[in-house]
């Protein structure tokens, strides 16, 4: 009986613990996507071609801005999935929406530092390193869309039916999912942004 209730719900049956395993599985994979985009970019981030270089078009005050309200909410997602372990769902939901707010912020930053650098002359059609880094961002920034559609679908999914072996799998499974997508930032924060600031 005390193995039973130390087990979270989401692990709660069979079904649940292979879904979750199937997307640990999912996402070796995106590290693998990812892992050859920032090789690509790597490769090609000095072939500037005639156009401007990361470091002459970089908005690093925005940079960090994006920075801050992503990893925050990968806390504000942690703190709604302790209140799905509690089973109050009241709490759950307020933490996922903000959860939202924040990605929702971070997408609006990023289109505006997408728009900035076309403006001042970097599109993918500029150079390589203009087309690997919006490979780079842009799959990122697909990713946290995703995430957003996901998350509010789960919404309603929890609104509707409760905290239930079914849902609460599902949070768990979007909560790696955004964990995961502020890890990557992190490597984008360091390796694309704080690197190419110091070349």
């Amino acid at each position: 009986m005390a193995s039973q209730t130390s087990t979270p719900l989401e692990y709660s049956t069979h079904q649940n613990e292979m879904t979750i395993l199937g997307f640990w599985i999912f996402l070796g994979a995106e590290i693998v996507l990812f892992a050859t985009l920032f090789a690509g970019y790597f490769v090609l981030e000095n072939g500037v071609a005639d156009g401007p270089t990361l470091k002459d078009i970089l908005m690093m005050k925005d940079v960090l801005i994006e920075t801050f309200l992503l990893l925050t909410s990968s806390f504000t997602m942690g703190l709604a999935l302790h209140q799905m372990r509690q089973n109050n769902l009241k709490g759950m939901l307020i933490f996922t929406v903000i959860t939202l707010l924040l990605g929702a912020g971070f997408m609006y930053m990023e289109i505006n530092e997408f728009i900035h650098y076309v403006h001042e002359g970097v599109t993918m059609q500029t150079s390589a390193f203009g087309s690997a880094l919006f490979t780079l961002l842009g799959t990122h920034g697909v990713h946290v869309t995703l995430g957003i559609g996901w998350v509010i679908l789960l919404i309603i999914q929890l609104v509707r039916r409760g905290i239930t072996p079914v849902t609460s799998r599902k949070f768990f499974i979007v909560s790696l999912y955004w964990h995961f997508l502020d890890v990557i930032w992190i490597f984008i924060f360091t390796f694309v942004y704080l690197k190419g600031a110091l070349m």
